[in-house]
């Protein structure tokens, strides 16, 4: 795909930080599929945490980088990347597509340049999610937060303003974009390796669980209701969670910290069905399941309205407690005999790598004519080619 990289000059790509491959890192490496000579600017970079690809890239990290302990603490720095974006020197670059969840649109572009952003999210702990935070804080960043979480505030919507057109992950996202910057952005999928997953015969009655053990992705609903149903079950994943719910799985519940992608692809495969029990931005997890010919049990709000289509490739549970996922289980059961895993396997390919790709090509184009008549961008939703 040279040729699309030639076609928009010097291209620079800004991730916030660079120290685990998660959905972020994934859409990184696929824009680098399509621009492979671009520059990566980070706030972070830990080589030895990331894949093959991105390091083979040209990285560089402002000078967040430098400061003490980055590597590991480096959210604790959060008031000082505004400065850091700002004090890059793009110049020289045509184009700039920056990957938005921590601080990265706020950089300072040419003129002439383009600037697309990627956003998988506004930054949750400054708006949605900021009581939590703040909450779950202790005594002396409890105290810190109001003013510089305020002025942090401030950056990102006067930053939203210098770039020239948005594209969302979701329609959730869109929805929050919109709320929290004032600004309309296109929904472009994040890429799922699709062609990865393939149906299996032997599907089994286990039930099937997978993401960081960490309390917002509520672990603690899909295990009490495996408890109570005792529907055999297996639950994947590691965070501060993971020791509760090992020590709390009754006999029915296999936990596990990892799996190898063989054993990922083979526990989607095999799984009657995945629980998805989070409000995510998107969620690849329950597309993968139905790539792999599964139904999901999601609940019924973020991203994942996006990706399940209910009563179709899925069942959505409406509130996110144990009851309301209960329910949901025993209506799968009844509902399994009518789904088709064909159905789920041609919905999951709306979400294939090529898909995102000419949604970002089409993004782009959409805006460099204004760009090259000095317009101001005017985002404006562009339907899939």
């Amino acid at each position: 795909m040279s040729h699309v990289f030639g076609s928009f000059g010097r291209v620079a790509l800004i991730h916030y930080w660079l120290v685990s491959m998660r959905g972020g890192e994934r859409v990184l490496e696929r824009l680098l599929d399509l621009f492979p000579h671009a520059d990566i600017f980070t706030h972070v970079y830990a080589p030895d945490r990331v894949s093959q690809k991105i390091r083979a890239a040209n990285v560089r990290q402002t000078f967040i980088g430098a400061l003490p302990g980055a590597r590991r603490h480096y959210q604790k720095y959060l008031p000082f990347m505004p400065m850091a974006l700002e004090e890059l020197d793009l110049r020289g670059y045509d184009l700039v597509i920056s990957s938005e969840s921590g601080p990265a649109k706020g950089v300072i572009t040419s003129p002439d340049a383009l600037h697309l952003c990627y956003c998988h999210s506004p930054m949750r702990y400054l708006w949605d999610h900021y009581h939590d935070y703040k909450s779950s804080a202790n005594i002396l960043n409890r105290a810190i937060m109001p003013s510089a979480f305020h002025r942090l505030r401030q950056w990102d919507v006067s930053s939203a303003n210098r770039v020239d057109g948005i594209v969302a992950n979701s329609s959730f996202v869109a929805r929050r974009i919109r709320k929290a910057w004032g600004r309309t952005a296109t929904v472009v999928h994040p890429p799922v390796a699709i062609d990865a997953f393939q149906q299996a015969s032997d599907v089994t009655d286990r039930y099937l669980w997978i993401s960081q053990m960490t309390p917002y992705k509520r672990a603690d609903i899909a295990l009490e209701a495996f408890n109570r149903l005792g529907v055999p079950a297996l639950m994947v994943g590691d965070g501060e969670m993971f020791k509760t719910i090992a020590a709390r799985a009754g006999p029915n519940v296999e936990v596990r910290k990892h799996l190898s992608f063989e054993e990922l692809k083979r526990a989607y495969a095999t799984a009657k069905a995945l629980v998805f029990t989070p409000e995510e931005d998107f969620g690849i997890v329950p597309v993968e399941a139905n790539a792999s010919g599964r139904p999901v049990i999601a609940f019924g709000r973020g991203g994942v309205t996006d990706s399940i289509v209910d009563g179709e490739t899925g069942l959505f549970f409406r509130e996110q407690t144990v009851d309301s996922l209960c329910d949901a289980i025993l209506r799968l059961e009844a509902w399994l005999p009518s789904f088709k895993p064909q159905v789920a396997m041609e919905n999951a390919r709306r979400f294939a790598p090529e898909v995102f790709d000419r949604g970002i090509l089409a993004a782009l184009e959409a805006l460099r004519p204004s760009l090259a008549h000095g317009a101001r961008i005017a985002p404006t939703l562009l339907q899939e080619s």
